[in-house]
């Protein structure tokens, strides 16, 4: 079995009302523990995707970072602020190097929440995700450049899903620039990304975003896409590709961002155990929601007593 030790599993967020009662026990609820708290218990990372919407507030920052302190192990990637990635009328428009407008209070603000967590070490990646739209040209590939530069003091993460920019040529930009390639799964509609192993980095990044074909693009609820389980073959799948990941990179990340009624929990859970080939540790609440999850892990009553995390 290859060396996984090196790979850290986690979700797109922590922070859903539909994940309570399905991922999140009554202690949470009631506020005793922290969300993210408990979620630390059973992953060692956690995007943050709310900084997409967003900018991080470095206060904000400083709690979740003690939040989370009672697991040395554990750490944060971020979404870059949509500022520099979404044109202002995405849902309109095209986005291309022409409609997105940051400013520089943006980049202000953004580097404020990003140093909070950088400067303690915690800080495992910048995730700068750009729409299907935002397709391989001369224009966006000189912005990207620039963009990449500006940022060049974080472990940077491109996420791109159009399938214009699968090929030597942007593989090689990001290897010069020591930047990630993020590997993504998605429903495959017209030029979409489809699943890939590339690395560029000695980072590695995948994204699972489900693979719910009916509502991806058709739904007026954006929450409705991310509404998929993977089953145990197509984890399977990637199983095979996060392993040929790891084995060129010194970290590899693994989100699952199927984020509807913490599958996206049940997923990754899964996947730890089938990259550790170990039973693991689960919500209760989660494995009965999801009964085959009791295939892969069992109930830890445990993470649910406010004692334990001392330093919380």
């Amino acid at each position: 079995m290859p060396d996984v030790s090196h790979i850290r599993i986690g979700t797109a967020g922590w922070s859903y009302k539909d994940w309570d009662h399905v991922f999140y026990p009554p202690e949470v609820l009631r506020k005793k523990i922290h969300p993210l708290e408990y979620l630390a218990h059973f992953f060692d990372v956690v995007e943050i995707n709310t900084s997409f919407y967003g900018h991080i507030r470095p206060e904000l920052a400083r709690v979740w970072l003690r939040k989370v302190a009672f697991n040395p192990n554990f750490v944060f990637t971020a979404k870059l602020h949509r500022s520099f990635t979404h044109s202002p009328l995405a849902v309109m428009e095209p986005t291309s190097a022409a409609s997105i407008r940051p400013n520089d209070a943006d980049e202000a603000k953004a580097r404020e929440g990003l140093d909070a967590i950088a400067g303690e070490g915690k800080l495992g990646a910048l995730l700068i995700q750009f729409p299907v739209s935002f397709k391989n040209t001369s224009l966006n590939r000189e912005y990207l450049e620039r963009l990449l530069r500006q940022f060049i003091e974080y472990p940077r993460v491109v996420e791109v899903r159009h399938d214009s920019w699968d090929n030597p040529e942007t593989l090689a930009l990001f290897a010069r620039g020591d930047v990630a390639f993020c590997n993504i799964d998605q429903p495959t509609l017209g030029r979409s990304l489809a699943p890939t192993e590339h690395v560029t980095s000695n980072l590695g990044y995948i994204r699972l975003h489900g693979r719910n074909y009916k509502d991806w693009f058709n739904s007026d609820d954006r929450n409705d896409r991310y509404n998929y389980l993977y089953s145990e073959a197509e984890l399977g799948g990637w199983k095979e590709k996060i392993e040929s990941v790891a084995e060129k990179t010194q970290t590899t990340y693994v989100i699952t961002n199927n984020h509807y009624e913490a599958r996206a929990g049940a997923n990754a859970l899964e996947l730890k155990s089938m990259l550790t080939g170990k039973r693991v540790k689960a919500p209760p609440e989660l494995i009965s929601t999801y009964p085959e999850l009791k295939k892969f892990a069992d109930p830890d009553h445990e993470a649910a007593d406010p004692n334990l995390s001392l330093l919380a």
